[in-house]
């Protein structure tokens, strides 16, 4: 399927985009956090290394005394990974489609805004992972807050310009406002409190289509493989904020691991704003008897970065699963009334 042209708010080529977009998100966030936890330097801390127990730890574990070969290191690091990154993504994306003049389009309606918290989730965490490299630097926290949280909406803001000069795409200044919130949770908890009390989590389950033409749109829209439905489908997935309770009762004797997480998904988008498209055989296909639904969620969690542990395989593995929501027991409740109890939500 062709996208149209963005003045007219292609969701398909919208959706595609986006995809990239969270692709460089993950790889952004995943390593710096995988090199963090494999460093020898990490192995005094007493549990799993992340963003928020190396922010926590910051004054006692790196003194506030930048190492110049660290700093050096993690600078290089930085450069070649947003550089890279971005020259892939014009190569892999944006070049096979025409060039044109800075331009806006406004898609703050599309996908239900589910797409939106996508953002702001990649933006908390590449944030998140890129604070903790200059925290092992040994920068001064605050400093390494700063500069891991600007740098990450610069590099998000580099790609919104990308699509500002494409012919297939424009700015979009509800993707910048996302951005700018994923961001800021992040900065604002540790400037707020010191360290992270409230996680932006992800959740991804494979979602039955049922019918035969349901599952061919779902198939042009979100693609076949497992990892591309993963990106594409809005329709399975759920963004949470995920709130840890012993941080905010200090004096209670609940598990110091145990959060509660607020959860948004939405169902029965077969496109960007309606569920009407163009088949293969250029056939006009209505679905409008398909409801569009916000959901929200209600569900126990874990903060992994409150396990103890000594093991530097289950500090990296602790560490890059607190990005995403554990599976487990969830209410659901959508905009059309009907609440759900699930035994095992993901």
């Amino acid at each position: 399927m062709k996208p149209a042209p963005v003045l007219n708010s292609s969701s398909v080529a919208t959706l595609l985009s986006s995809s990239w977009k969270k692709l460089s998100f993950f790889l952004l966030l995943i390593f710096p956090v995988i090199f963090l936890a494999a460093q020898d330097t990490t192995a005094t801390l007493t549990g799993p290394v992340s963003a928020s127990q190396l922010n926590s730890h910051a004054s006692e574990k790196f003194n506030h005394s930048p190492n110049k070969k660290r700093v050096l290191l993690i600078t290089g690091i930085n450069v070649a990974g947003y550089g890279s990154s971005l020259i892939a993504l014009n190569s892999a994306w944006y070049k096979g489609y025409a060039k044109t003049t800075f331009h806006t389009f406004d898609d703050s309606r599309e996908w239900l805004q589910v797409d939106k918290a996508g953002h702001a989730w990649g933006a908390y965490n590449a944030s998140r992972g890129t604070t903790a490299m200059w925290d092992w630097a040994g920068l001064p926290h605050k400093k390494a807050v700063w500069i891991g949280g600007l740098s990450s909406m610069a590099y998000l803001t580099t790609i919104e310009f990308m699509d500002a000069y494409s012919a297939k795409w424009g700015w979009s200044w509800s993707d910048i406002g996302a951005n700018i919130f994923g961001s800021g949770l992040f900065m604002g908890q540790e400037f707020l409190w010191n360290e992270l009390r409230i996680q932006y989590k992800f959740s991804f389950h494979h979602k039955d289509y049922g019918e035969q033409q349901l599952e061919q749109r779902a198939d042009n829209l979100f693609g076949k493989p497992w990892y591309e439905r993963m990106l594409k489908d809005y329709n399975a997935q759920t963004y949470w904020l995920s709130f840890n309770l012993k941080s905010f009762l200090k004096d209670s004797n609940l598990p110091a691991w145990l959060n509660v997480s607020f959860g948004y998904g939405a169902d029965g988008m077969l496109g960007g704003f309606e569920n009407k498209w163009t088949d293969d055989a250029d056939n006009e296909i209505s679905r409008t008897d398909i409801p569009r639904k916000r959901q929200f969620y209600l569900a126990p969690d874990i903060d992994f970065t409150k396990i103890k542990t000594n093991s530097r395989f289950l500090k990296t593995t602790f560490a890059v699963l607190n990005s995403f929501k554990f599976p487990a027991p969830a209410l659901m409740l959508d905009n059309k009334g009907k609440f759900k109890a699930y035994a095992i939500y993901f």
